[in-house]
């Protein structure tokens, strides 16, 4: 098993996902400990078992730090010119899986900072049109930021100054099990901790910025958060 995660590591670290090792160059992933990600039974999350087009959410790479997993309606290439607001350019893996069309996301808006709480969210993955934005987009509500999760999470509308931080997935075929390795892109960690300390201090008991150990629940965004907004 350790080789195994080497062997992928090394892989990962190589542009595994068709990606040359300059492009990984520029701006590097953020590594943090591998996390399997697991029902709420703890036994790990099968791809081919996943709906299409259906917002999910884990915690990565802190217990306070949600993100999006979403299974798309078609194959995601990978692409190597992204941009952070900072001018700085990265390059994201793709949609990993048999059909390459998983992806995940922080779920953490790029503008002011909007997530997904256990009361309300603000942002998710809409499949269809609205009047305010295209379908199959991620949308937050809040200032109408609109990010397209089939391009490595690029900003298409709103005044989101970057695109959403990806999370590096490393997906194990023979077992189709997924596992968050870490973050790809501007990171919003800091920013978020520093504006909702107090919240997180209530709802984490101080624990809010804990690492997650070696498995993350996967829940249906519809079971961890009362209120989803659409717009």
């Amino acid at each position: 098993m350790k080789r195994r995660r080497f062997l992928s590591a090394c892989a990962l670290a190589s542009g595994a996902a068709g990606l040359p090792l300059a492009s990984w160059s520029a701006a590097p992933p953020q590594r943090y400990a591998r996390s399997l990600l697991v029902d709420i039974h703890g036994v790990p999350i099968r791809l081919a078992a996943l709906a299409a087009d259906t917002n999910y959410v884990f915690q990565y790479p802190y217990a306070a730090t949600p993100c999006f997993l979403l299974k798309l309606g078609k194959r995601v290439a990978p692409d190597g010119d992204l941009r952070r607001q900072d001018g700085g350019t990265y390059a994201w893996q793709g949609g990993v899986g048999p059909a390459g069309n998983v992806v995940a996301f922080s779920a953490i808006c790029a503008h002011k900072l909007a997530y997904p709480t256990r009361d309300v969210s603000f942002i998710r993955f809409q499949k269809d049109p609205s009047a305010t934005s295209t379908g199959n987009v991620i949308h937050c509500c809040a200032d109408h930021s609109v990010y397209d999760p089939s391009v490595g999470g690029r900003v298409v509308a709103g005044p989101a100054p970057q695109p959403l931080a990806a999370i590096l997935l490393d997906y194990d075929a023979a077992r189709d099990e997924v596992a968050a390795l870490g973050t790809v892109g501007a990171e919003q960690f800091d920013a978020f901790f520093a504006k909702y300390e107090m919240k997180l201090a209530l709802e984490y008991g101080g624990k809010a910025r804990n690492a997650m150990p070696d498995t993350t629940v996967v829940r249906e965004l519809e079971n961890y958060c009362k209120t989803t907004i659409r717009c």
